[in-house]
């Protein structure tokens, strides 16, 4: 069992080093922290979405603005498209699961928010019409995906793909770049 740990705790760090390595994707990390600074400086807000553990991704990061990531400060406009039980069956049943983010980024989105869709393969359907939405109405889409980066990566500003195939090595570098636009938002905002 302790070797079985040890790979998964390798794959994890190997993830992360190509990461590391991944100039491009290093660049566009500190594009998407710009462009969350841009549009919180702005008095405009930030959407997420995602399914399953994405949903959950897309969850914390919203909580670590809103409430706080590192430092003391006032909350800041993000939302998790994907915590309203209410809204999240209504929608579903009414006109399919494809559209329950889509239709909450019609009602909520603006121009000049931004949309982040967090899909380990960029193929999540309701992401990907989520987005489409979101061009539609002038907001800037950033997409969290696995390294193909899927339908997703075509309607994109930018596209955050994480060098890998697996969910789980996907998911776990989303929430650590999740961590660095939080900590790269309060530092240029409160520090």
């Amino acid at each position: 069992m302790t070797d079985t740990i040890k790979k998964l705790l390798q794959d994890s760090i190997d993830v992360k080093q190509a990461v590391l390595a991944d100039q491009v994707l290093l660049g566009n990390i500190a594009n998407v922290a710009q462009r969350c600074i841009d549009v919180l400086q702005s008095d405009s807000k930030i959407l997420l979405a995602g399914n399953g553990g994405s949903a959950s991704d897309a969850q914390h990061i919203a909580a670590e603005l809103v409430g706080r990531f590192e430092v003391d400060r006032k909350g800041l406009p993000a939302i998790a498209l994907t915590t309203n039980a209410s809204q999240l069956t209504a929608i579903s049943n009414d006109y399919g699961y494809e559209a329950v983010f889509a239709r909450q980024v019609e009602a909520f989105g603006k121009k000049g928010d931004l949309f982040v869709g967090l899909s380990t393969s960029g193929n999540s359907a309701n992401v990907v019409a989520a987005a489409e939405v979101a061009k539609s109405q002038g907001l800037t889409i950033i997409g969290m995906t696995g390294a193909s980066g899927g339908k997703l990566e075509a309607l994109c500003d930018v596209c955050l793909k994480v060098p890998s195939t697996n969910t789980a090595r996907i998911q776990e570098v989303h929430i650590t770049i999740g961590h660095i636009l939080c900590a790269q938002i309060e530092a240029k905002l409160f520090g």
